[in-house]
């Protein structure tokens, strides 16, 4: 089978359960039935949503000093579990040969997965993935509807809960990301795309959400395995 590259540690906790996910939903009854997979998790990375609406160090050099990594081992493919890091997408393709799987569509597939083809969509995420319109314009593509949470939940909720995730606190971060979530279901929203990978850390701390959900990291885990199977 052929050898998947991951690209982590943005952040690191999000990585370790990409693997996780990797592992789990592989139809497999002995080791050798797994996807071969190298992770290169490098929390160096400077930050995503610093660097796109703060005027932060740019992350692209680091992203392919990972790349290069990846390459170097052999790998066929890349998967990154970091929704922000997909601002970057285009300038990780064009300095690769490798394909590098793209979130956003494993959503979309995962939507499709769950018999969601259109529709209004609520999308959860970092405000760096909100602010670049990664899931907006990508699942608008396809004929959804997206909306996010609004400016003051972005900022009481979301963003707090993100940083609580990646600060160990799951089940504190598990609250406001529901509450969030709930916004968005009332305002229309078929299901809601946890687009960033540490919210799936979160909801998951916690009740499950009366309504459909994407899990990103489990929705490239299975883009992974599909690639991996050819």
């Amino acid at each position: 089978m052929k050898m998947l590259g991951v690209l982590g540690g943005m952040g690191p906790l999000a990585s370790a359960e990409f693997m996780r996910q990797l592992t789990l939903l592989t139809p497999a009854a002995r080791d050798q039935d797994h996807v071969p997979a190298v992770l290169v998790s490098d929390p160096r990375v400077p930050d995503r949503t610093a660097a796109r609406i703060a005027g932060g160090e740019d992350p692209l050099p680091a992203l392919l000093r990972g790349i290069r990594i990846l390459e170097a081992a052999g790998c066929g493919a890349i998967a990154i579990p970091c929704n922000t890091a997909h601002g970057w997408f285009e300038g990780m393709q064009t300095a690769t040969p490798l394909p590098i799987l793209h979130i956003v569509d494993a959503a979309a597939e995962d939507l499709a997965r769950q018999g969601i083809h259109d529709g209004v969509i609520g999308v959860m995420g970092t405000a760096g993935t909100l602010a670049m319109g990664l899931y907006q314009q990508r699942l608008g593509a396809r004929g959804f509807t997206c909306i996010t949470p609004e400016t003051d939940e972005m900022a009481r909720l979301v963003t707090p809960a993100i940083a609580r995730v990646k600060a160990n606190d799951e089940a504190g971060a598990y609250p406001p990301l529901a509450e969030a979530a709930r916004a968005l279901h009332a305002r229309g929203a078929r299901a809601v795309v946890l687009g960033c990978t540490e919210i799936p850390l979160g909801i998951a701390a916690g009740p499950a959400l009366p309504f459909p959900v994407v899990d990103t990291i489990a929705a490239l885990a299975r883009a992974a395995i599909g690639w991996a199977r050819g």
